[in-house]
């Protein structure tokens, strides 16, 4: 009754929407450190941490054989960097403020505003991160030549966006279900490690072993990110439609179920638990 309304134009609305956007990836960034420097080389250490892991890996077995012709650990890293924007992205959306927080007390807030920031916080670190690697990689060692670099990018983008929308559901599941949902999302990051296919050319996969894999949009991104990598490499057993339809469909389920959630919000859903 006490409270002034001021109306808005489109364009104030806007700048208005994108400025919470910009503070809450800020936030989002900051959380893992107070220092946001700390939280890139956190993650760009993580990364290379991966890389060196697999590339020992394939060198003790002798499984480099298996890998395309050029550079091997650009073949790595194409599986790596994919993997790991993918994972985040579905944790970062996960774990952002649900309907019940306090952050939502504020006006201006809203969950969409909480979402897209984690979502585009967590690009953002993944974005620099793999952009350093490949930077001291190509200052340092080997001049990086990709066959199509923007290809490689869209890859890389799609594979941040199905791993955003499959959070966006859990998200939307997590205040009914919480036990479940962290369980599946544990499950699931873990399994990645193998069933998104970055240790394997697809083109190279028997069929029987080739169906364990072609249910993941993370296994086409990969090898779809290594055909736009590799001159001489031609993916046949992937797409790139299918992970963006399923990114597309899972989003839709994702904001109808979020709606359906923050409507039945309630402060007192933890209080038995």
């Amino acid at each position: 009754m006490f409270q002034q309304s001021n109306r808005r134009g489109t364009a104030a609305s806007t700048a208005a929407l994108f400025e919470l956007v910009y503070h809450g990836i800020v936030r989002s960034v900051r959380k893992s450190h107070g220092s946001p420097i700390m939280s890139i080389a956190v993650n760009v250490l993580q990364t290379v941490v991966f890389v060196l892991a697999f590339y020992v890996m394939f060198t003790v077995l002798g499984l480099r054989g298996m890998a395309l012709r050029g550079d091997f650990l650009i073949f790595i890293m194409t599986g790596i960097f994919l993997f790991l924007t993918h994972v985040k992205a579905l944790g970062a959306v996960l774990s952002s403020e649900g309907p019940a927080s306090p952050m939502m007390q504020h006006a201006p807030m809203n969950t969409a505003v909480a979402i897209l920031s984690a979502a585009l916080g967590s690009l953002y670190i993944q974005v620099l991160s793999a952009a350093l690697v490949l930077f001291v990689y190509h200052v340092a060692f080997t001049p990086v030549e990709l066959h199509d670099p923007v290809g490689v990018v869209g890859m890389f983008l799609l594979a941040w966006f199905t791993g955003a929308a499959i959070g966006l559901v859990l998200l939307a599941v997590k205040p009914w279900f919480p036990t479940f949902v962290s369980i599946f999302a544990m499950v699931y990051q873990r399994a990645n490690m193998i069933a998104s296919g970055k240790m394997f050319v697809a083109n190279m996969m028997p069929g029987s072993m080739l169906a364990m894999f072609d249910w993941n949009p993370l296994f086409h991104t990969i090898d779809q990110s290594r055909g736009f990598a590799f001159v001489n490499y031609f993916p046949r057993n992937s797409s790139i439609e299918y992970p963006l339809i399923v990114g597309v469909v899972l989003l839709m389920l994702g904001l109808m179920g979020e709606y359906f959630t923050r409507r039945n919000a309630s402060a007192s859903w933890y209080a038995r638990r």
